[in-house]
């Protein structure tokens, strides 16, 4: 793997401060905030100057039992040919749930949930990883994720499931030293044991970033400063092997530019301090991490692939089925799937809508100026008996729907307002200003719901 050095998670709240960062080596894009025939200025100049971007995916969910989205595929190829870059990311995760597989109404979460390490689950993500890297212009990097909870009765540690992916595949892997914080707190998972049964040898590059501990359960928040734990991980992983790359990840609560920059030296450090416990190991031969065959080298072309010789079909049906019963338990008020810890099932259903009121009101910014300090009461409410099915956008619209037909706000001013915005949002085109044909159009929805 290419190296790629000291990095930070581009994002436009901080493209300026980006821009001016000292060595900034290259940045992360999220894949589907970037639009390939309108590049962000500030991405342009950041490639003039030889500063490599790489998409990072957050909704392909290639650990869902259903196969990967074509529509999707293709708009992270077309991201990565236009930014010029090495290699993208995705994670190992699943988002939706529900659909044909199950015969039961699709539902998304919204978030990246974990996938259990099972054969099953192994078997259907690396089928689906193969379809990805072929339908991709570059190679594939998977991340590993931070859960909240963990399922019941499963097969692998984190470490094999990841050998065994990378084995059997080719991919590369993003190591998130903090979803590995969050899986220590949250699940009481051993780092140390991670980072030993990994194939490090496939390390495309790791992510650091914050959070916080609420109750005893620590979230992975994007949006504190990077804890010492943290920290301590990224120098035992860098002890274990030379990182290709680091990079800073912050999504919001942003802090000043030079609060960043002492962030980024921090991260130095911690890497640097691996690298020195690395040169002053006693045995300087190289050796076999647990589970790792004797002599086993890089990842540039996949492994055997001892896929189920009926296909990976039945195990897609049983992922299916259970991806869906936990979402439905999160999304849709249904009761917890056997062995889940019921409490947890509760936080993260909390944790979901929380971040559904957070990002509906960045997508539609007029909806929490319309409705005041009871937009997030009225969304939470919203959220308990309405599963998004779709986007956030029209997860957005559905949402000041059920307000209008509920005849709120009581407030009339206000309601026709948010009247008036949902009319201009929900069709296909925005509604023309000439009054025959808004008169029209209402009265064609006024038949439409008889």
């Amino acid at each position: 793997m290419e190296r790629l050095g000291t990095g930070i998670g581009w994002r436009p709240e901080i493209a300026d401060a980006v821009e001016e960062m000292p060595g900034i080596e290259w940045v992360e894009a999220v894949a589907e905030n970037v639009c390939p025939a309108h590049l962000p200025e500030s991405l342009l100049r950041l490639r003039r100057r030889g500063v490599t971007v790489v998409p990072h995916g957050v909704s392909l969910g290639l650990g869902g039992a259903d196969r990967p989205d074509e529509d999707r595929l293709t708009a992270l190829a077309e991201r990565a040919q236009a930014l010029g870059s090495p290699l993208v990311t995705e994670h190992i995760a699943f988002v939706r749930a529900g659909g044909v597989l199950t015969a039961s109404p699709r539902l998304e979460a919204g978030h990246l949930l974990p996938v259990p390490r099972t054969r099953d689950a192994l078997d259907v993500l690396c089928e689906n990883v193969r379809i990805a890297q072929e339908a991709l212009p570059v190679p594939l990097a998977v991340e590993n994720i931070a859960a909240l909870l963990a399922w019941p009765a499963e097969e692998l540690t984190e470490g094999q499931f990841l050998y065994e992916l990378a084995d059997r595949t080719g991919v590369r892997l993003l190591i998130d030293v903090a979803n590995l914080h969050t899986n220590h707190v949250n699940r009481g998972e051993d780092p140390a044991r991670a980072l030993a049964e990994l194939p490090l040898e496939a390390l495309a590059y790791v992510h650091v970033a914050g959070g916080f501990e609420r109750d005893g359960v620590w979230h992975d928040s994007h949006a504190h400063p990077v804890p010492r734990p943290v920290l301590d991980i990224l120098t035992d992983l860098a002890s274990r092997v030379a990182p290709p790359g680091v990079l800073l990840e912050r999504d919001e609560n942003f802090p000043e530019p030079a609060e960043l920059e002492r962030e980024l030296v921090a991260i130095g450090t911690a890497v640097e301090s691996g690298r020195t416990a690395a040169r002053r190991a006693a045995d300087p031969a190289p050796t076999s991490g647990p589970g790792q065959a004797p002599g086993a080298g890089g990842r540039g072309a996949p492994g055997p692939d001892p896929r189920p010789a009926g296909g990976t079909e039945p195990a897609r049906q049983r992922l299916a089925l259970a991806q869906t019963s936990l979402l439905s338990a999160l999304v849709a008020g249904t009761p917890a799937p056997e062995g889940f810890d019921r409490v947890r099932i509760g936080v993260q259903a909390r944790s979901l809508a929380a971040k559904r009121a957070d990002v509906v009101a960045k997508v539609a910014p007029e909806l929490p100026v319309l409705l005041g300090e009871g937009y997030r009461t009225a969304f939470l409410a919203y959220a308990q008996s309405h599963p998004m099915t779709g986007g956030y956008r029209q997860d957005a619209l559905e949402f000041a729907e059920s307000l209008l037909l509920a005849g709120r706000p009581r407030n009339a001013g206000v309601r026709r307002e948010l009247r008036e915005w949902w009319l201009d949002r929900s069709g296909p085109a925005p509604r023309s200003r000439r009054p025959a044909v808004r008169v029209a159009r209402a009265a064609q929805r006024v038949l439409l719901r008889r």
